[in-house]
């Protein structure tokens, strides 16, 4: 995995920065009274028409179909069933590429941890897919595939987790799950947050908060999991793809409020040593605030394309419903 050193050190020395800069919390908020909390979305396919709670609703049932399928395959071997892939007026869902079951026998806890979010994942799709109605958007067709070819190899080698020519399996044992894992948990976290300010409805915004809050228990099991194992290689993989991400999704100016920021992705790195070592479980801003990410900017990253585009990555053919371009 490249050298495990200067990329660590690096990243301890930004986590203590931004530690150092928490005082800023009520100098920021001085300002609160002045900053908006809508996001402009700015798809040309939506740029006459409002964003609706469906849409929103939809956008993060495609995020949950991806998840779900990802677990599911790891703990049995099989994705979801076609009834909850289908759109609520019938039309059949997308197809699968790859997955497969991980043998947790050498880390009987990380299989219980991928068993329970599976649930939650399943659960999920389901919880939507009944808000929605005849409104569900099928299933898009989703890519999971551990191959040479497939959107994690590609994932790792753009982030400098694998080398140019080689393979990155999620499925190849529980190390590489937890990677596989952090790729996406995190994502959604950021994804839930930012879409929070769209949706209109308060039981449907409620709603959207549980799945927040689940799936941000979600991405500290994994986080902290990955900690606990101690293995400098894996610490260094998390930086890196939190970097990668950060590259995909772009440089937004810095809101300190709304949890927006250049940075709004951090690995698991630790600051300080001994007794004043800190860990990084939970990636907030000086505000310990979470970060936020648009719905465009969570496309470039399951698109794995940082550029304008409508498809690509774990998304091959693009997801379905109305949000669906990178812009």
């Amino acid at each position: 995995m490249g050298n495990q050193i200067d990329p660590i050190i690096d990243a301890l020395e930004s986590r203590a920065e931004r530690r150092n800069d928490r005082r800023a919390f009520f100098t920021a908020a001085l300002g609160a009274a002045a900053v908006g909390t809508a996001f402009a979305y700015s798809d040309p396919a939506k740029a006459q028409a409002a964003v609706t709670d469906a849409d929103i609703l939809n956008f993060a049932l495609n995020l949950e179909y991806l998840e779900a399928q990802f677990y599911l395959y790891a703990v049995n071997g099989t994705g979801l069933p076609a009834a909850l892939t289908a759109a609520g007026s019938g039309t059949a869902g997308g197809t699968v590429t790859g997955g497969a079951r991980v043998d947790f026998t050498s880390d009987p806890n990380v299989g219980a941890y991928a068993r329970e979010i599976a649930a939650d994942e399943q659960a999920h799709v389901q919880f939507l897919r009944t808000a929605l109605g005849s409104a569900a958007v099928a299933m898009p067709n989703i890519n999971i595939s551990g191959a040479a070819n497939g959107p994690f190899t590609a994932a790792a080698r753009a982030a400098g987790v694998v080398g140019a020519t080689e393979t990155f399996d999620p499925y190849a044992n529980p190390n590489n799950f937890l990677l596989g894992a952090f790729i996406f948990e995190d994502v959604g976290v950021t994804a839930y947050k930012g879409a929070a300010p769209l949706i209109t409805n308060k039981t449907f915004l409620e709603a959207a908060a549980g799945i927040l809050a689940v799936e941000a228990y979600h991405a500290a099991i994994v986080r902290t999991t990955l900690y606990a194992k101690g293995i400098p290689a894996l610490i260094d993989a998390t930086e890196r793809i939190s970097n990668a991400r950060d590259a995909l999704d772009g440089s937004p100016a810095e809101d300190r409020i709304r949890g927006i920021g250049p940075d709004s992705d951090q690995g698991i790195a630790p600051s300080g040593s001994d007794n004043t070592l800190t860990s990084n479980i939970a990636p907030l801003n000086v505000n310990g605030l979470a970060y936020s990410r648009t719905p465009g900017q969570v496309l470039n990253i399951v698109y794995l394309n940082a550029a304008t585009t409508t498809m690509g990555g774990f998304f091959p053919n693009g997801v379905t419903g109305s949000i669906r371009s990178t812009t």
